[in-house]
């Protein structure tokens, strides 16, 4: 064996931790998968250790010896269980095996079905929650693996050159043949030691590592193989091997099971499966918190909500608001506790309040998708109320601008909304095929835009507030403010109000196009359509009504009304933060209003607060400076 082809699976199958069991015992977090995954370097290396009766490669041959060691070290170290004896029996025959220079089919056969003892005893999960996808792979794979692993997977990518070992040639279908897709899973989170392999725990959740692990697993598969009258389940597509399915069902099976795992089945994303996804990250997060790794566990809490709960809390919202509000309060809770570091008994409480809540809300939506009327109800209502707010602020700035007289300015306002939307489809693109946005850089960015938004229309406001007499706007006009610097300003708040919400909009249509099916996707179009027809009618009602208004009270009302959004805005901004895992959160006795921003939590009441003290500061200051123009004229 070549120097680059005895590290190949020590690249992708042997982490030395792994968070991958659901309910484990706390010293399960690291034992049981990391034996698990020598297993399966065990299983997958020693056909090209040992042939004929004869060992071939004496490095590896000792490296398998020192890998038997340190697995019945970890055996021995499990929680005690009936079936940890016959596990350590397990290993002792698998080491006489091997010594013997058993037969290559015996060993891989003995190695395999320990592992699977292993994973049941110790209740290691090695299957997806939600069916991985590897078109979001692969530009995981262009951004994280082609700089060493080169565009094609052949080892040949320009950092790889001088490694040692050189990086592993993802094309070696041989070698393909010995890994399971959990095994290459596995690996990408960890790590391996000893190598410029590096973990990506980091910069990839628990879904995007399980997308990159199928488009990796694709360079050795011919994806017209997939089409089959035979479907392999997700947990056989990630547990078993291409080498067990040749062995036991024939070139062709394999062919297809290659290029099935490659392209797992897509199974429909409805709320089920992505409250399950909630509740089994949840599971991991505990047992990552018992081991006392507090970061990983409050990371898990996050992704937890981001890439499950929050994506069916639109359609939840249209079944039962209250149910939606208590459960992402007990999810915000549980994470809160984590990070506060209470004590495990205090933290499990918290948790199973959370999944009572989950359960409830399953029960709620249900597992076969959305009905009709709810796929419309929802389609209407995600544009309706994420619209709302860009609408009021887009209708008051135009209507404002036209009552006086100010066409380039409007001409702004329309190139910063117009630019929104290219940028809103661009971010969607851009996230969909090109690079993957994950829960927490949603949720950053939806809070980012928010505050500043609410610093815009604050601005605005307070602006519209000093000119709203005739005296002040003609002052305004002769000074020729909105000739320059004013058109931009106006551009700009145009620009956040909108891409803020298209943002979003595109996001929840995305979730809810899933959840809905083929038979819901006609019911989420007349839904959307109809709340397009509702907007527009807003903005008109408000553009025509409001040029029959005084200028005076004109002014007075839009200031009022773009200084009541700015603190909505803010209370959105902080909450979306909260959520991305900026900052906990500090439950407060308060009342909860969504569509006005108010949560009963400390933070986001106290970045209101401000919103409204900047307010009552910015608009003392405009009285004092109009008294003082009174006296002077």
């Amino acid at each position: 064996m070549t120097a680059s082809s005895s590290r190949f699976l020590a690249w992708l199958v042997l982490p030395v931790i792994a968070f991958c069991s659901l309910n484990a015992l706390a010293d399960t977090v690291e034992g049981a998968p990391k034996a698990l995954h020598l297993l399966d370097y065990i299983g997958a290396d020693y056909p090209t250790t040992v042939e004929a009766g004869k060992v071939i490669d004496e490095s590896e041959y000792r490296e398998l010896q020192e890998f038997l060691g340190v697995l019945k070290g970890l055996i021995a170290e499990l929680p005690v269980k009936p079936e940890r004896a016959e596990l350590e029996q397990g290993v002792s025959n698998l080491g006489a095996a091997i010594a013997a220079h058993k037969d290559s089919a015996d060993v891989v056969r003995q190695a395999r079905q320990l592992g699977a003892k292993l994973a049941v005893a110790y209740e290691v999960s090695q299957a997806p929650v939600i069916t991985p996808d590897p078109t979001r792979g692969a530009p995981l794979y262009a951004q994280q693996c082609s700089v060493c692993h080169g565009d094609a997977g052949a080892g040949d990518g320009p950092a790889g050159v001088g490694m040692t070992p050189p990086p592993a040639n993802l094309r070696d279908a041989t070698r393909l043949d010995r890994l399971s897709l959990y095994g290459i899973y596995n690996t990408l989170g960890q790590g391996v030691e000893g190598t410029d392999m590096p973990s990506f725990a980091d910069q990839l959740d628990d879904r995007q590592r399980w997308d990159l692990a199928t488009y990796i697993a694709g360079f050795s598969a011919d994806p017209a193989a997939a089409k089959s009258e035979k479907t392999y389940n997700i947990a056989d597509l990630a547990r078993q091997t291409p080498a067990e399915v040749l062995a036991a069902e024939g070139p062709q099976a394999v062919a297809t099971f290659r290029a099935q795992r490659a392209q797992p089945p897509q199974v429909k994303r409805g709320p089920a499966q992505l409250l399950d996804y909630t509740a089994a990250t949840l599971d991991k997060s505990i047992a990552a918190y018992r081991a006392g790794e507090h970061d990983q566990a409050y990371d898990l809490s996050v992704a937890a909500y981001l890439e499950g709960f929050e994506l069916v809390e639109s359609s939840l919202d249209n079944v039962d608001a209250n149910v939606r509000k208590d459960t992402e309060k007990s999810l915000m809770a549980y994470r809160q506790s984590l990070q506060d570091g209470l004590p495990v008994a205090q933290v499990e409480q918290r948790l199973d309040v959370a999944k009572s809540k989950l359960k409830e809300s399953a029960g709620l939506l249900g597992s076969d998708g959305l009905s009709w009327s709810l796929s419309y109800i929802s389609g209407l209502l995600i544009l309706l109320r994420e619209g709302l707010e860009a609408i009021l602020v887009l209708a008051a700035i135009l209507a404002f601008l036209r009552n006086t007289g100010q066409q380039s300015a409007v001409r702004s306002v329309n190139v910063g909304w117009g630019l929104a939307l290219v940028a809103g489809l661009a971010t969607w693109a851009l996230a969909a095929y090109v690079i993957d946005v994950s829960g927490a850089q949603r949720e950053l960015l939806e809070g980012c835009t928010a505050l500043f938004a609410s610093v815009m229309v604050l601005w605005l406001g307070v602006w519209m507030h000093d000119r709203r007499h005739a005296a002040a706007w003609q002052d305004y006009i002769k000074s020729s403010l909105v000739g320059g610097g004013g058109r931009f300003g106006f551009a700009i708040l145009a620009f956040f109000s909108v891409y803020r919400e298209l943002f979003e909009v595109i996001l929840f249509y995305e979730t809810l196009w899933l959840q809905a099916g083929p038979a819901g996707h006609n019911a989420v179009l007349a839904g959307g359509a109809t709340a397009l027809v509702l907007l527009v009618g807003l903005a008109w009602v408000i553009l025509r009504g409001s040029a029959k208004l005084p200028l005076a009270l004109f002014f007075g009302i839009n200031a009022g009304l773009l200084c009541a959004l700015s603190v909505v805005f803010a209370g959105h901004g902080v909450k979306a933060l909260q959520e991305a895992g900026i900052f906990g959160t500090r439950p407060v006795p308060f009342f909860d209003f969504d569509w006005l921003g108010i949560h009963a939590d400390a933070y986001s009441l106290s970045a209101q607060a401000v919103a409204i003290i900047a307010i009552i500061v910015l608009y003392s200051r405009s009285r004092m400076a109009e008294k003082r123009r009174v006296q002077v004229s």
